[in-house]
C-alpha cells in the first residue's frame, strides 16, 4: 500500500485507512495496537483514522455515504480470491450481490476533491 501512497502524494492524493473488525474478525486490536502493528509490519506513511463499522445498524456515516454513491459492483472474475469470497457470502448472505455493503476487508473508494465518490474498488482488484 505505501508504493501507491507514494504516487497518490505525488499526484495530490491521500490515502485514508478506518479499520474494520466486520469482516472475520482481521482487526481485533485496539485503534492504537492496530496502528503499532501495520507500522512495525508494514511501516505505513498514510492516515490510519480509529477503527469504526462499515455495515449494519452503527455503520460510520462516511461509509452511509460512499456505499449510497458506489454500490457493490461485484468481485473481479479472474483474482484467486474470488471463488472464496464468493462461497462463503453468497452461502451466508444469499442476497448481498443486490446490497451496497461491503463484503471484506479493503474495500477502497476514489473520491474526488469535491467529495465525490469516483469509484469504489473491491478487494479482489488487482
Amino acid at each position: 500500500m505505501n508504493f501507491y501512497d507514494y504516487e497518490a502524494e505525488d499526484a495530490g492524493f491521500e490515502i485514508l485507512d478506518f479499520p474494520c473488525n466486520q469482516f472475520g474478525n482481521q482487526a481485533p486490536g485496539t485503534t492504537e495496537e492496530i496502528a503499532s502493528f501495520c507500522d512495525a509490519k508494514f511501516g505505513i506513511t498514510f492516515k490510519l483514522f480509529s477503527k469504526i463499522e462499515v455495515n449494519g445498524e452503527n455503520t460510520h456515516p462516511l461509509y452511509k455515504y460512499l456505499k449510497e454513491q458506489k454500490g457493490f459492483g461485484g468481485f473481479d472474475p479472474n483474482h484467486p480470491l474470488t471463488p472464496l469470497l464468493e462461497s462463503g457470502l453468497y452461502r451466508t448472505q444469499p442476497d448481498c450481490r443486490n446490497t451496497p455493503d461491503i463484503k471484506w476487508n479493503f474495500t477502497k473508494f476514489l473520491i474526488d476533491r469535491d467529495g465525490n465518490v469516483v469509484e469504489r474498488f473491491e478487494p479482489t482488484t488487482f
